[in-house]
């Protein structure tokens, strides 16, 4: 489908949208955009599928803006009434999407038009003002909907969502990845019937289907794909190479100091990851701002992705998390650790460059033990990767360099041990998280190499976990000296107080303390712990079979009926004690007559 004017919509846009559109330098529709809006204009209900970055927000923010301007005509808008509520599956999201509009509400004719941000990490408390005041548009996380929707003595959102008009649901395959799918369920529970609904996905899938039958009445379904080899924006060039486990660190390294990154995106397996690498990379690249964001902070994600918006020559290190929607059209080149649990996320992740029509490119390295993942995710997910090797530009890497780059992550661990604490945690939680991956007969963690594995990662010492085998001790490089770990010290002297209190009463007790009293069990390697978990879920379900089949088992034990000759037999007892209580008879007389009873 070809790129069409805007002033060609049909029906068409009205004088101040199109003004906004021209302001912000938007000259042709995209695809998308060009197959949706005229969908939503004619009032049908619009199920869209295009690759990540192809303009999808522009093709129901147009849209909804129309339709409130054609509402006002009738009358003016109440101000305890929400016309639209577009749903997202991250704050960030939500937070952009937001932006977007309250751009578009700068025209004089919008300028009275409200809109509300409805997300969490911050009090309900604020969300229910800011609806209070008035709230035309609100842009939400499902989550902080649900606990709106049941605020009901104070706020009734069910009762101000009467007219409403437009529901968007963006990145839908997201919010049903994120287990979501309770909270939609609800939410569409307390939407009016008659209204217009738009599911926006880069991604088809059978969840995604039975939403779409819940949720939307004879939807007119877009696929929009730029080509039918390949599902990631035609702009974006996608790599692969190939590294030895202990030297992924140093590739990765080496790749950002060779080239002159504006802006960048380093996706790392888990939260852990994130907050080590981003305490100890800064030390390594000086003239970069290294900036971390993941799903466990609360209150500082919305400043710190700003920070990075603003800023030049910088890298986010991030989690999944910033995976979908995300649009800072600046972003050159997507880094990343290692493929994502879900081959799905990985178009997404890449997607985060060549926006809007700008080139960008991702990286992707893997283990000789990963190398089937390239043919698997080209036939999966449509992707194709180019083998990074054969480009001129090579990375060396030496002994000397492998040496020098250990010994500076050694010696961060040891100056401060809350960085030695994260490399453990950080290590831990990688390797739990490849054992999740959804292709894992391809990825398989019985193969990974453990010991080199954490000297990528600069460890001290390899943690306890079952799942250290011996052969992995032997791959191992650690520090060349004895470390007595004691004696490694907090920088916070605050932590190191309390540290050193805990230590002396460990010396005398033999046990470390801590607030909870844990009981000890032997820990089990995580394959192990998954197959005791699906035969206790096997046996749960051969019991309810069991009983589906038996009803008789169903009703248990019956309880013995009590006759009324016991019955007499106990209140004679009781009787008698009262009795001798009262000392109306002796203990010689209870004796008897209770034997004789």
């Amino acid at each position: 489908m070809a790129n069409k004017d805007w002033s060609k919509v049909q029906p068409p846009l009205s004088k101040p949208v199109l003004n906004c559109i021209n302001k912000h330098g938007f000259k042709t529709m995209t695809p998308i955009q060009a197959a949706v809006i005229p969908l939503l204009l004619s009032c049908k209900d619009v199920v869209a599928e295009a690759v990540t970055g192809s303009g999808k927000t522009l093709a129901f923010v147009v849209p909804m803006l129309e339709m409130l301007l054609k509402k006002k005509k009738d009358g003016p808008l109440r101000k305890d009434f929400v016309y639209v509520v577009i749903i997202s599956p991250t704050r960030e999201l939500a937070t952009q999407i937001f932006k977007v509009i309250e751009d578009f509400l700068q025209e004089p004719e919008l300028a009275s038009t409200t809109l509300a941000l409805l997300v969490g990490g911050r009090p309900i408390e604020v969300d229910a003002l800011a609806l209070q005041k008035g709230a035309d548009i609100a842009v939400c996380t499902p989550g902080r909907l649900e606990d709106l929707l049941s605020e009901r003595k104070q706020l009734n959102l069910a009762g101000r969502l009467k007219e409403l008009e437009l529901l968007v649901l963006d990145e839908a395959d997201r919010l049903l990845d994120l287990g979501f799918s309770g909270t939609l369920t609800t939410i569409l529970q307390y939407l009016p019937r008659q209204r217009r609904t738009g599911l926006f996905s880069a991604t088809q899938t059978k969840e995604l289907q039975d939403l779409v039958r819940a949720g939307l009445r004879n939807p007119v379904v877009v696929s929009v794909k730029e080509k039918s080899t390949i599902s990631t924006p035609l702009l974006l060039e996608t790599y692969y190479v190939i590294v030895e486990a202990q030297d992924k660190f140093l590739f990765l390294l080496n790749f950002i100091r060779n080239r002159k990154i504006a802006k960048g995106l380093f996706f790392l397996p888990t939260c852990a990851c994130v907050d080590y690498w981003t305490d100890v990379l800064p030390v390594f690249l000086p003239d970069i701002k290294i900036f971390g964001l993941h799903g466990k902070m609360k209150q500082k994600r919305h400043k710190i992705l700003e920070k990075f918006r603003q800023a030049d020559n910088t890298i986010l290190l991030c989690t999944d998390l910033l995976a979908r929607g995300l649009d800072i059209p600046e972003v050159e080149w997507v880094l990343q650790w290692e493929p994502p649990c879900q081959p799905s996320a990985l178009v997404h992740r890449a997607g985060r460059a060549a926006r809007g029509g700008a080139r960008g490119c991702a990286l992707l390295p893997l283990l000789t033990t990963e190398d089937a993942y390239v043919p698997f995710i080209k036939t999966n997910q449509m992707v194709e990767l180019k083998d990074w090797r054969e480009s001129d530009d090579q990375i060396k890497i030496t002994d000397k360099l492998r040496e020098r780059v250990l010994g500076i992550l050694h010696e961060q661990q040891k100056k401060d041990r809350a960085i030695f604490d994260k490399g453990q945690r950080a290590f831990v939680s990688h390797m739990r998280a490849y054992t999740k991956h959804e292709c894992n007969l391809l990825l398989q963690f019985k193969e990974l190499p453990l010991g080199h594995i954490a000297t990528s990662y600069g460890l001290l010492k390899l943690p306890l976990m079952p799942e250290i085998k011996p052969e992995h001790k032997q791959q191992f490089v650690g520090p060349k000296e004895e470390i007595d770990f004691n004696t490694i010290q907090y920088r916070d002297k605050q932590k190191e107080t309390s540290r050193l209190q805990k230590l002396e009463e460990y010396k005398k007790s033999g046990v470390w303390p801590s607030k909870k009293k844990k009981k000890m069990v032997q820990t089990l390697p995580w394959e192990q712990a998954k197959q005791n978990k699906e035969e206790r879920k096997e046996k749960r379900k051969k019991r309810k079979e069991l009983k589906q089949k038996n009803p008789e088992l169903k009703k248990g034990k019956k309880r013995k009926v009590i006759t009324q000759e016991e019955l007499d037999a106990l209140a004679a007892d009781v009787a008698l004690i009262k009795k001798l209580k009262k000392r109306k008879i002796t203990q010689d007389q209870f004796d008897r007559e209770f034997e004789a009873d």
